[in-house]
């Protein structure tokens, strides 16, 4: 039985993303993005802080386009992987590796841009741009 492994989060990120290369040259962007936990009526809002990697033309526009709280929408998948630090202790890290990034919001624009690429999954890597122009007059409420 196959198992099912999708992720789909909305957040913002908590730091500039930061563009940088494996020895073979290909493009991989870290990220964290802060996400709300739905909580009960009354309840203290809490926050979650989810480690996100993207790689290839994903990672390129990440790094190019977003900034320090930008609104994103991550669809990806959940990795778990274990490394050596400097001090030579056993680490695993738990993140979500983003094949697709949505840009929700872009200040002094109405726009919504989507960026998709994958890491070794063959898809051709493609960015739209999807313009919305609506005035309250337009809504059908």
């Amino acid at each position: 039985m196959a198992g099912l492994n999708r992720v789909v989060l909305v957040g913002r990120i908590v730091r500039d993303p930061e563009l940088k290369r494996t020895n073979s040259g290909t493009s991989v962007t870290s990220f964290t993005i802060a996400v709300d936990n739905v909580t009960k009526a009354g309840a203290e809002k809490t926050t979650s802080f989810i480690p996100c990697t993207s790689w290839n033309k994903t990672a390129e526009n990440v790094a190019k386009y977003c900034a320090k709280g930008s609104l994103v929408g991550v669809d990806g998948r959940l990795n778990q992987r274990s490394y050596e630090d400097k001090s030579g202790q056993k680490r695993s890290v738990v993140e979500v590796i983003a094949e697709s990034v949505q840009f929700l919001e872009r200040k002094g624009a109405n726009t919504e841009n989507e960026i998709q690429g994958g890491h070794d999954d063959g898809n051709k890597d493609t960015i739209t741009h999807e313009g919305i122009d609506s005035s309250d007059d337009d809504l059908p409420f």
